[in-house]
Formats: structure tokens, sequence, C-alpha cells
């Protein structure tokens, strides 16, 4: 999952509904203090799970698709088009048995690109469209009824960027804005009341958060004044930051109901990976995830559910972007 630089395009769903623009106050932000933050241990490899990995790709356009999200129904939620020209972010809901028939348009009304990044086990879904000018927006499909959310502290400026990345089942919905220094900033957002929470991790510049559990477990990452970026799982006031052992760049993209996190890192060579890390804490259990079908350095793990079946996306080596779907073996 990757946010969208205008015009985040490598990331973004389906039939139309009423268009409600929301802007509403921000409530705050969620008391994180540094004592709250504690940095997780190394950790060790978990005892390698053997997965079945499936390319699953919209044959609207078989050179570009993302997965982005997975419910428990194995419902799939993601994108084709890179966004280039003749190429627009087109967003999609994919149900089993995944046969093309299977793939049904999301896109938000009116929109010139849209990305579904999230969904919950209700098939309400999250994402962000982007209008003909280029300005980002988040939205959330909400029993069938589309609504647009715009972070107040948003600067009012040309493309301006909101997007929002995951949903759970009780319409709490995560994301970020940019503002003017480029600078990214993590919010939840309660799409029943539209209220705003800022989401403030010690020690950082810029902030997205990337995935929210239906126990409200926020993963993301941040990039410290060094450029360093880690990752965070956030339970209440209490934060937990990791990197990949031996790794670096760890970016958190999803987390399902146990808390099994998901996301790329980069290994000693800064070769990409995707990973799958368990435990969170001081005990934590990692593992790598590659696709057989992808080049080096290119898989991506972007959505996990609560039976361990993984969504994201990898390259292969003429440079398309396919979906990807690995379910365990066992």
């Amino acid at each position: 999952m990757k946010p969208f630089a205008p015009p985040r395009s490598s990331r973004l769903r389906r039939s139309a509904a009423a268009l409600a623009a929301t802007v509403v106050a921000s409530a705050g932000s969620l008391a994180l203090l540094p004592a709250a933050a504690h940095a997780a241990t190394p950790g060790h490899r978990a005892a390698a799970v053997t997965y079945k990995f499936k390319t699953l790709d919209n044959a609207a356009d078989p050179t570009f698709n993302q997965l982005l999200g997975i419910n428990v129904h194995g419902e799939i939620s993601g994108y084709f088009g890179s966004a280039a020209a003749g190429h627009p972010n087109k967003g999609y809901l994919l149900k089993p048995p995944y046969g093309q028939s299977n793939y049904v348009n999301e896109n938000y009304p009116g929109s010139a690109q849209t990305q579904v990044t999230g969904l919950n086990n209700f098939i309400d879904t999250a994402g962000f469209w982007v209008s003909k000018a280029g300005t980002n927006r988040g939205f959330v499909e909400w029993n069938d009824v589309f609504s647009s959310y715009t972070d107040p502290h948003t600067p009012h400026i040309k493309k301006a960027v909101n997007q929002l990345l995951g949903i759970n089942n009780n319409g709490k919905a995560v994301g970020f804005y940019i503002d003017a220094k480029g600078n990214s900033h993590a919010y939840e957002l309660n799409q029943a009341t539209g209220v705003f929470t800022a989401i403030n991790v010690p020690g950082a510049v810029s902030t997205v958060a990337t995935g929210i559990n239906n126990a409200g477990a926020i993963v993301g990452y941040s990039t410290n004044s060094k450029k360093v970026t880690s990752s965070w799982l956030l339970r209440g006031t209490s934060l937990i930051t990791f990197q990949f052992p031996g790794g670096s760049d760890t970016m958190a993209f999803g987390v399902n109901n146990p808390d099994t996190v998901v996301g790329s890192y980069l290994d000693g060579s800064k070769v990409m990976h995707g990973f799958v890390m368990s435990d969170p804490g001081a005990k934590a259990k990692w593992q790598t995830i590659n696709d057989p079908g992808a080049a080096a350095g290119t898989t991506v793990v972007n959505g996990i559910n609560f039976a361990g079946d993984l969504v994201g996306f990898y390259n292969d080596k003429a440079g398309n972007t396919h979906g990807m779907l690995a379910v365990p073996s066992s």
C-alpha cells in the first residue's frame, strides 16, 4: 500500500451513490506519551508458514493490479491502472472464486481515479478518490452510500492529499493528510460522526496510519528527522515501534484481529521483501514473504485477514505489477 503522490498512484472501487463531501472539526489527538512507547526487541524468525500463491489480475488492465485488503469471507479490495496516461486508477472488489466475472467495479462518483484500499467483514469499504484537478480525498462507502472526507487541517492548496487506507467493522477508518511542507500526518476517522482524531508518534516528522482491526488496534509507519522509517502498532495509548530484524525501512500496511502485522522492509542489501509479524513486542515472530513469480525486491504484503490469508502485489521481470493472494497451506 503506498500513499498517493499526486497524481499517490500506485495503489486505490464500484457502484454509484450519493456524493456527500464532508469536512468536520478535529477532536484533538490520541494521547501518546513517550513513556507509553517502547521499541520492540529484534525478536526472531517464526517457523515458516507455507503459502500457496495465486496471481489475481483484472483483465481490464493486466499490466497493473494491486490487491490491498481482504476480509474473513475472502473478499478482496484493490484496483487496476498505474495512473500513467491512459491507465487511470480504477477500484474494484473481488469475490471468490476469483474469476474475471467476480470483479465488481467500485469508483467514487465523478472521480477521475479511485483506489479501494480497505474493506471490513460487511463489505463496507474505504479508500481515496482523485479529482480531475489532482486533489486526493478519502472516502467511505457505508451501507452502499459514498461519503467523502477531508481532514480540516489539510492545507487549501492545489492537489492536496487526504487518503483513507483501512476500515474496521465499527466504522473507524484510518489514513493521513499531507501538510504544506510535504509531511504526512496520521489520523483516525469515525465515519458515523465525521470526527477526525490525530495520531501523533513521538519523534516522528511524518506519520501514516495504514490499517485498523476490529479491536481498534492501528498500524502505520513514521519517518524521523534522520530520515529513518520504522513501523508502529497502537493499542489504546500503548505504542510499540519496530523494524524487521536486520532490516530497515519497515512499513506496516495491515493488521488482523490477532494483531498479526504485514508490510514490507529492506534487507541489508536494500532489497525489498514482504513480511508477516506475529506476537508484536519483545517476542515478535517474523517471516519474509516473496511471491515466487516476482522479480527480486518487488513483493509487498498489504492486507491480512483472521485466517492469515495475505494480499498484496509484486512486479514481474517485465515490470508489470500483479495482484497477489497467498493462502496458508495448513
